[in-house]
């Protein structure tokens, strides 16, 4: 799965790493939910990091679309509630 984080780029997901994703996905949306702007924080960017950590980084001039759209590191919480779907950011 090809995921854009918004200002980085794009990394190529593997299927079986979207599980630990999600997880963290539901995190992110728990804490957008409680208005916890620590925990948001924290969740934002331990999702972030894991896709980092998983994903294979395209190059700069790839033209893959992206499938996912992650927000910045430093998005605000509005920002990312607006980009949430009925399943997060990243459906299951």
């Amino acid at each position: 799965m090809i995921v854009r984080i918004m200002g980085e780029g794009q990394l190529d997901i593997a299927p079986g790493d979207l599980t630990a994703l999600n997880k963290l996905d539901d995190e992110l949306e728990a804490a957008i939910d409680s208005g916890d702007e620590t925990r948001f924080r924290t969740a934002l960017h331990d999702l972030l990091d894991n896709a980092r950590q998983v994903g294979r980084v395209l190059p700069e001039d790839s033209l893959e679309p992206s499938e996912l759209i992650l927000p910045p590191a430093d998005a605000a919480m509005d920002e990312v509630r607006k980009m949430l779907g009925d399943e997060g950011l990243i459906p299951d």
